[in-house]
């Protein structure tokens, strides 16, 4: 017996060198790249992990028969290992189980957001993204719908749900192409740069607009927004089990931690700051020229806070002035989400991103003015 656990014992030690290779791969410079890293947690990495794991509780259990069971072992360290094993077999298996659990949150944070991604954030076309290909010899009005991940359909399961594929279902696919550059993270400054970008000339521009939009103007220009940064609040070997392991994680993320009026009050200052609120207009004239140099129609459709839904709109209205002095048809929803209930104004407890019902709500508002549009020009 004493043979069997010295083999375990061995085979454990090399395994503890795969631990540090396959789960602190950064302390050695190293790099899983794959197709979506790092937004997306890689299907085969948890795989392999999964096998790392089933091998290491091969080994506690040969050790734990052999050394406890079969000799029939008595005394305090007997019965403190029985006791212990049945616990890390749990959680061993807990953890794997949470391998494979996806859920969305507000930005791709959390392992099981990451796994979201990685099952649910298809299919991504050759721009990278989360669209169908460009339609090429064809006839139709093309649509851009810009924006950040709101228009993306961040939390979304089916593109179904997305307000631009139900604009393109509206408008007719025999008739209209919508095409969508949504790209989680994204500020104005970006989208512009990505709409100029982008190989297929508008007929149609629609920007999707959400406060936080002049977030990169405001940090530009002297604004702070503290305490929103993820795993600040823990310290030592807890933040590196937490930010490793998926059970843990996952725990740590159905807590709440940065607090929405810290981010409400960074907001409010940036829109009420004339110097941030230029900037942002400049970035939002760079749109504004492209749209006049292909001389196409645009419309902006503004995303409130979807809990703060009168605030929003007041901290955003001098950005709706703008557009609106600058031929911009503005499209507001706040008092369509009003008579939204709460559970389905987001796609989840954890996710503050619109949900379909919203969606549905966006693509109806934007398709009405356009319409309404077309009945005038042909007036």
């Amino acid at each position: 017996m004493a043979s069997k656990i010295v083999t375990s014992i061995i085979r454990l030690a090399f395994l503890a060198l795969i631990f540090v290779f396959l789960f602190y791969p950064d302390k050695f410079h190293i790099t899983f790249d794959y197709p979506g890293f790092p937004q997306s947690d890689s299907f085969y990495i948890r795989l392999t992990k999964t096998v790392f794991w089933l091998l290491f509780l091969i080994e506690i259990l040969r050790i734990f028969y052999y050394g406890v069971v079969k000799s029939k072992a008595k005394g305090l360290v007997a019965n403190v290992v029985t006791l212990m094993v049945p616990l890390v077999v749990v959680l061993v298996f807990l953890e794997i189980f949470f391998m494979y659990i996806p859920q969305s949150h507000e930005g791709v944070l959390s392992k099981a957001s990451q796994i979201w991604w990685e099952k649910y954030w298809k299919p991504v076309n050759a721009q990278g993204y989360r669209d169908k290909e460009i339609e090429k010899g064809t006839n139709k009005t093309n649509v851009l719908v810009i924006g950040d991940s709101f228009a993306a359909g961040h939390g979304l399961e089916h593109l179904d749900d997305r307000f631009s594929d139900q604009l393109e279902s509206k408008l007719g696919k025999d008739r209209y192409v919508v095409y969508n550059l949504g790209v989680s993270g994204s500020d104005t400054r970006d989208e512009a740069r990505r709409l100029i970008e982008f190989p297929v000339k508008p007929d149609v521009i629609v920007l999707q607009y959400f406060p936080n939009d002049i977030e990169k103007a405001a940090r530009e220009n002297g604004l702070t927004l503290t305490g929103a940064e993820p795993y600040n609040d823990l310290q030592g070997p807890l933040a590196t089990v937490v930010k490793r392991f998926y059970l843990p994680n996952f725990v740590y993320w159905q807590l709440p931690h940065a607090s929405f009026s810290t981010f409400e009050n960074f907001v409010q200052k940036a829109y009420t700051d004339s110097t941030v609120l230029n900037a942002h207009f400049r970035d939002l004239s760079q749109m504004l020229a492209y749209r006049d140099s292909t001389g196409a129609s645009m419309y902006a459709v503004f995303v409130p806070f979807l809990f703060q839904l009168d605030k929003s709109a007041q901290y955003t209205k001098p950005v709706e002035e703008y557009l609106k002095a600058h031929g911009v048809t503005v499209v507001t929803l706040t008092d369509g989400i009003a008579q939204i209930a709460d559970k389905d104004r987001v796609v989840g407890k954890n996710d503050g991103h619109a949900g379909a019902a919203v969606n549905a709500l966006m693509a109806e508002r934007v398709f009405g003015v356009m319409e309404e549009r077309g009945k005038q020009e042909k007036r």
